[in-house]
């Protein structure tokens, strides 16, 4: 190893905390940290990070990073390979909460075409234990479509067979 190499190996030397240095520099950024943001704000950590806190710590992590050891090509490439893919998964997410609430909006609609339906049809429902047999005078719409039988409403989900 040539002189020069020594010389950067110590000076980086100068620059590492111990133990002891590093569990106080970590309880002065916990302290600082519920000051800041739980006590000013009244903000509670969070357990989950989402795509802002990925590229805010990405951010931080490339403006004080060591210029004796910059980032690797390879590391970065992975992170933003990472954030890509968290920003997709999110997308997904939010694709398929989407979607959920336009099927359970079909669903109700398709329960509502079928009470209309029955509305003058002999129809056969379970209340409890007991059977009821009669035909469908009137049916509410909704989310929870009813249809009255013998003077009596009846959820439609109760409704077990309709016939001619």
């Amino acid at each position: 190893m040539d002189i020069e190499a020594v010389t950067t190996i110590q000076s980086r030397r100068e620059y590492l905390m111990n133990a002891e240095e590093l569990d106080l520099r970590k309880r002065e950024v916990d302290e600082l940290n519920v000051e800041t943001f739980q006590k000013a704000e009244g903000r509670a950590p969070k357990q989950v990070l989402g795509k802002d806190d990925f590229l805010q710590l990405l951010m931080k992590q490339l403006a004080y990073q060591d210029p004796m050891a910059p980032m690797e090509d390879k590391e970065f490439i992975a992170q933003m390979a990472q954030f890509s893919s968290l920003e997709q998964m999110t997308a997904m997410s939010e694709g398929f909460s989407r979607l959920s609430r336009d099927f359970g909006r079909i669903a109700d609609v398709i329960s509502g075409t079928e009470a209309a339906a029955a509305l003058g049809k002999q129809v056969q429902l379970v209340d409890g234990e007991a059977v009821v047999q009669g035909v469908v005078r009137a049916v509410t719409r909704g989310a929870n479509p009813q249809v009255m039988v013998n003077g009596t409403y009846y959820d439609w989900d109760q409704v077990s067979a309709v016939f001619e």
